[in-house]
């Protein structure tokens, strides 16, 4: 995996929203005293949520209200690929690229990805919808390959799927999340294959 950088354009501040600073307030209330360094995740999630990624003022922002030296929260951020370093489309496509996924087809995802939104990766549209990265494990494995769009996975995609998926985010559609067959969950293809009597 590359290493992940904060992006070299940076504003001047942050700030969260009242009504997220009401809700931050609220999260480090429920941590005993010396505690509040584990807010840090959900505070940036918020904080990412509300700017769409985390600036180098953000992350200081974050450090300096839970008494964490800057370099915690950078780390942190760096860290885990759900963080964006820098703006992303409003539509941001993760595509898990580790071998299960890779072994299912995740390589046919990417060639997509690299024809309908750009050949590079974290480059944003020109109309500021689209944009995409190859991350780490999303964790289900079971129905790969699968891709993940704001905090929703998309599974068990082919391109033709995949395609339909873009197709519905750019028409401002929000498409059900999970698999993308005939399944439930991570249960098999076409429903339950064991353990379907019923015993008195």
């Amino acid at each position: 995996m590359a290493n992940r950088r904060l992006a070299t354009q940076q504003p001047a501040s942050f700030a969260f929203t009242a009504d997220n600073l009401a809700w931050i307030e609220k999260l480090i209330a429920r941590y005993p005293e010396g505690r509040q360094a584990s807010a840090v995740i959900p505070m940036l999630w918020r904080a990412q949520e509300q700017e769409g990624w985390i600036s180098e003022a953000c992350i200081r922002w974050i450090a300096d209200r839970v008494g964490l030296a800057y370099v915690r929260v950078y780390e942190i951020v760096t860290f885990y690929t759900m963080f964006h370093l820098a703006p992303v489309g409003r539509t941001h496509v993760q595509v898990c690229g580790t071998t299960p996924c890779m072994l299912r087809g995740a390589g046919d995802l990417i060639d997509v990805c690299k024809s309908r939104i750009a050949k590079q990766q974290k480059k944003v549209t020109e109309d500021g919808q689209f944009s995409w990265e190859e991350v780490e494990c999303l964790g289900a494995c079971v129905n790969a390959p699968l891709v993940q769009i704001f905090s929703d996975t998309y599974e068990d995609l082919t391109p033709e799927s995949f395609n339909k998926l873009l197709d519905a985010f750019a028409r401002g559609e929000s498409p059900k999340p999970g698999p993308q067959i005939d399944r439930s969950f991570s249960a098999p293809e076409g429903g339950p294959l064991t353990l379907t009597e019923v015993k008195d």
